[in-house]
């Protein structure tokens, strides 16, 4: 088995593959009775060996993936009504369950987190960035640290995801460095034979649909050497798992212009920018698009470097779609106040907040050479704005280039791009295994599963999928 992508998901899946194997734990008694009711019927049974269509059948939660609501249930059972219940799972290392796999990623293990801003919090809860049988605030304590408002930052959560991998022995597992260039399917054959040439792509679908025996993936890569050099590697394997997440290709407006060179795409610029002092207190302002909470972060981190402020996004401040609406006041204070700004400090009433001005229900129309962005509001009217930079932040999609077709024939809509939030690609919600293309497996925001809390479901789904294979005569 080969994995591509090195975060939460895809660590928490080499874990279950390592012979982790979680059981109920006897005596342990769970909020939710029916749930309980089901897990004393077979406590001899590991969860993995279980029906997991049965199991979740009746939960109810922030997930729509039953697998994702069933697992989080079992590791944090009251959680959402602020509970702090132990897990009613116990662990057991069962070496002789272990099934061989490889985890490839290009940064160290913790994936796009060790990417992320260090200082930056994270939306979710501490203790919701945990793994497995190492909570993530016993990790915290024992660095003498405590949680800000119950959140954790970027840095840590990188750092905690290395020492699991450490802890749990799962460094054999994993290839850093390394970037996946192909996925395809090949004839068994072709291997053993040494021959392996291009495969003609079927007309219809560049997927073959038909499941043969015959047939493995070809994983073609290339790893970084310590001097920088590339070495090509090629790895057949029987099953592969795509958690790649949604970080490595920012969404772009397709406006002129964007590709200018003070036109950015990511949050690092502006940190970079305030470094190099190529912005500052006296500088143009800089533009911020978009209304999620990358933007906000950028527009805390300019206000906290007194750097003026552009902020342009289409949607209405009251909107419900808005993330600002729908997160607890008292538990996201500085993206609270974020919003508060957009509402207060519009151009057209000035408001408390030097530095920043609010453009809701506006758009970009173009970039020019000298600096000057034509921003259009919902009436038409058309302005120029000078400005220093510009930061597009309106989400990410997964790079998927190293599939047929850039993973579109996977997607639930097939006409269309994958996309974390619109379309996922299309799993089966108790295997996670690609409907349309057995042995493929999608983890993560790849499936639709956003939350580190959420994503270890798609992961429990696989690991029992990839071992009710390697043992044809489960429990």
């Amino acid at each position: 088995i080969v994995f591509s992508g090195n975060g939460p998901s895809g660590i928490c899946l080499s874990y279950l593959l390592s012979g982790y194997t979680p059981y109920f734990k006897r005596h342990s008694l769970h909020p939710h009775p029916i749930l309980q009711r089901k897990l004393e019927e077979a406590p001899e049974v590991s969860v993995l060996d279980q029906d997991l269509e049965y199991l979740s059948e009746g939960l109810e939660g922030r997930s729509h993936s039953p697998v994702a609501l069933l697992f989080d249930a079992l590791l944090r059972p009251d959680t959402d009504f602020g509970g702090t219940a132990e897990s009613v799972l116990s662990w057991w290392h069962e070496p002789d369950r272990a099934i061989p796999h490889l985890v490839l990623g290009r940064n160290a293990p913790g994936g796009a987190w060790h990417s992320i801003e260090g200082s930056m919090v994270t939306l979710s809860k501490g203790e919701w960035m945990g793994l497995p049988d190492l909570p993530f605030k016993e990790w915290l304590k024992q660095k003498r640290r405590g949680l800000r408002n119950n959140r954790a930052t970027a840095e840590d959560i990188a750092q905690y995801y290395q020492h699991y991998v450490k802890k749990k022995g799962l460094q054999k597992n994993f290839r850093c460095g390394t970037v996946v260039t192909s996925v395809r399917k090949v004839s068994a054959e072709s291997i053993s034979n040494h021959t392996q040439k291009d495969l003609q792509e079927d007309s219809d679908s560049l997927w073959n649909s038909n499941e043969k025996r015959t047939e493995v993936f070809q994983v073609d890569g290339f790893s970084k050497t310590v001097e920088g050099d590339k070495e090509l590697f090629s790895i057949y394997a029987e099953n592969v798992v795509l958690a790649t997440g949604t970080y490595d290709n920012p969404t772009w407006l397709g406006v002129k212009g964007e590709n200018l060179s003070y036109v950015h795409h990511q949050l690092s610029a502006l940190e970079e920018a305030v470094k190099n002092n190529s912005v500052g207190i006296v500088s143009d302002p800089v533009l911020i698009v978009g209304a999620g909470l990358t933007a906000a972060d950028a527009i805390l981190f300019a206000h906290h470097c007194n750097i003026p402020v552009i902020h342009v996004f289409r949607r209405r401040v009251t909107d419900p779609g808005l993330i600002f609406n729908q997160l607890p006041k008292m538990m996201y204070p500085e993206y609270h106040k974020v919003h508060q700004m957009m509402k207060e400090q519009t151009a057209a009433c000035a408001g408390p907040y030097e530095c920043y001005i609010s453009l809701p229900e506006h758009h970009v129309l173009s970039f020019g050479k000298d600096k000057k962005c034509i921003l259009q509001d919902k009436n038409g009217c058309q302005k120029a704005y000078k400005i220093s930079m510009a930061l597009v932040l309106t989400g990410s999609n997964p790079n998927l280039s190293f599939l047929p077709n850039n993973g579109i024939d996977l997607a639930i809509d097939s006409d269309q791009p994958v996309s974390s939030k619109r379309n996922p690609i299309d799993v089966d919600p108790f295997t996670y295994e690609c409907t349309q293309e057995k042995g493929l497996y999608a983890l993560g925001p790849l499936a639709g599963d956003n939350f580190v809390r959420f994503v270890q479901g798609g992961a429990l789904a696989a690991a029992s999928s990839l071992a009710k294979k390697a043992n044809k005569n489960p429990p």
